[in-house]
């Protein structure tokens, strides 16, 4: 697993989400009440929008433009319309740096 440094945990808002773009992806970093960070396709399934311009709510990000629910865990789909779910990427924390490792 190769782990690439996208920002750090000063560039994330207390709770919400940026983007990042590497390797060819966008990904949303997202951070949540608890303070934990997760990294994200950032291209909703359904409207193929940015998902880090979304409001974050009990571990799920809210797509902006029709209001699907993802699980920043999973990936999964909470809230229609969307039906397919996001890629969830893994996260490590070194020190103030935050890294992700893309998921196929």
């Amino acid at each position: 697993m190769s782990f690439v440094k996208v920002c750090t945990l000063a560039d994330l808002p207390t709770v919400g989400a940026v983007q990042a773009s590497f390797d060819g992806r966008l990904v949303a970093i997202a951070r949540d009440s608890s303070g934990e960070v997760h990294a994200f396709d950032d291209t909703c399934t359904h409207a193929n929008v940015s998902l880090s311009e979304g409001d974050l709510d009990s571990g799920t990000i809210e797509c902006w433009l029709h209001g699907s629910r993802f699980d920043m865990t999973s990936g999964e789909p909470t809230g229609l319309p969307a039906t397919q779910p996001i890629a969830i990427h893994t996260v490590k924390i070194e020190g103030e740096d935050v890294l992700v490792a893309l998921t196929d």
